[in-house]
């Protein structure tokens, strides 16, 4: 894999672990409904990197279709105060790796999440400063490869990489195309990668020395 002029990662799974605030955010909403239905965070993290329809039908059972993704705006409200509050678990070496990579690499997130849980996440995180850009599911409602595009023609960029830790993140890469990372610290599997980090400050290191 040639060196890159810049880094498109996924957030969860990859940059942190934020499932147990989208877990009480879902909590909160049920409260508010009356509804005794709860989800464990080990349930939300079974449904990470579903399709969005697939994601509403498993969390959202108990409601009509049509009206799911009206409902999912309301927990995503809950789950923005959850993430300001409560935070989430950022992963080892992302905030010093991230200041890292900014110096060579313009750094991008694109994720499959409510419109303002990537502005929610860095502004906790404390990592705007370094990310150029990010596109949110909820945002536009498109799949990945195609705000992976976006950004791509948005910036001009000529060799980005796409980060992620699942094999839907590596089949989305492939719709673009172009190179995947695979973190296998995250929550899922990748049949195949260009590169596997077991870390990130060795993805870092493994970026940093390609030519």
């Amino acid at each position: 894999m040639e060196r890159p002029d810049s880094l498109i990662f996924d957030m969860d799974g990859t940059l942190w672990d934020g499932v147990e605030a989208y877990a009480q955010g879902f909590n909160d909403f049920f409260r508010h409904h009356g509804s005794v239905r709860r989800l464990k965070k080990s349930e939300i993290v079974g449904f990470m990197g579903m399709e969005e329809s697939a994601f509403l039908e498993a969390t959202l059972p108990e409601w009509p279709e049509e009206i799911r993704k009206q409902l999912y705006q309301e927990v995503a409200e809950h789950q923005y105060g959850r993430i300001q509050r409560d935070g989430g678990i950022l992963f080892e070496g992302v905030r010093e790796g991230l200041h890292a990579l900014s110096e060579n690499f313009r750094l991008f997130i694109v994720s499959n999440c409510p419109a303002l849980a990537i502005e929610y996440f860095m502004d906790w995180a404390d990592i705007r400063y370094w990310i150029t850009d990010s596109i949110a599911h909820g945002s536009n409602y498109q799949p990945k490869h195609v705000n992976i595009r976006e950004l791509i023609t948005r910036h001009g960029l000529q060799r980005p990489v796409y980060v992620g830790d699942t094999d839907s993140d590596r089949k989305q890469a492939e719709l673009v195309p172009l190179p995947f990372i695979f973190v296998d610290y995250g929550f899922g599997e990748a049949q195949k990668f260009d590169l596997k980090a077991p870390s990130f400050s060795e993805l870092v290191a493994m970026v940093s020395v390609l030519d």
